[in-house]
């Protein structure tokens, strides 16, 4: 597990696994049935509203990734949804096969709010990007730009073109900014 996370209520290690081992029992439950299974926790973390984003590598590549910002549901309701959606809906790639799924590894980002923020307060490794301006969105985790050894800027110029805009749309007045920060939970280790 790492953590990217500033105003991020922090969960344990346990929860942590115990939503990793939940999202991947509901992908399969769901490539075998074709139906999101109802699912239900004691865990008291997961009861709690936030965003989170499921993330699937297969063999190291991206294979779907999905998420919500939305907090007004349990996180675990969140983390099974975007699950699903993450095997089954992202636009870049085919639905996931029942028989990719072992090859896949899990991440959960546990999100934080949005905050709006300018592009000097981004800080590379802590925040994850959020860069809209109109109908135009794009979102990155905090990890993709410490994987990617990318600087503030660069940052900035890949979430604006992942937002369909010019790479330097953060400079225009009319771009908006937020930044989150992410607790990460992972299959594989890092």
């Amino acid at each position: 597990m790492s953590t990217s996370s500033d105003t991020l209520g922090t969960l344990s290690e346990r929860a942590g696994q115990h939503a990793l081992e939940t999202a991947r029992r509901v992908i399969q439950l769901f490539l075998e049935t074709d139906r999101k299974p109802a699912v239900e926790t004691d865990e008291p973390a997961l009861l709690r509203p936030a965003g989170v984003f499921v993330t699937l590598t297969k063999h190291g590549e991206l294979r779907g990734c999905i998420g919500t910002f939305e907090n007004g549901s349990p996180l675990i309701d969140n983390i099974n949804a975007m699950a699903v959606a993450a095997a089954s809906r992202d636009p870049r790639f085919s639905p996931l096969r029942a028989d990719e799924l072992d090859d896949c590894d899990l991440e959960i980002s546990v999100l934080s709010p949005l905050r709006q923020a300018t592009a000097d307060e981004v800080e590379v490794g802590k925040h994850g990007l959020e860069i809209s301006q109109g109908s135009n969105r794009g979102v990155l985790l905090p990890q993709v730009a410490s994987e990617n050894g990318w600087d503030r800027q660069t940052f900035l110029s890949h979430t604006c073109r992942k937002a369909g805009l010019p790479k330097n749309a953060w400079r225009d007045p009319s771009t908006t900014i937020e930044i989150f920060s992410a607790q990460i939970f992972s299959e594989k280790e890092k």
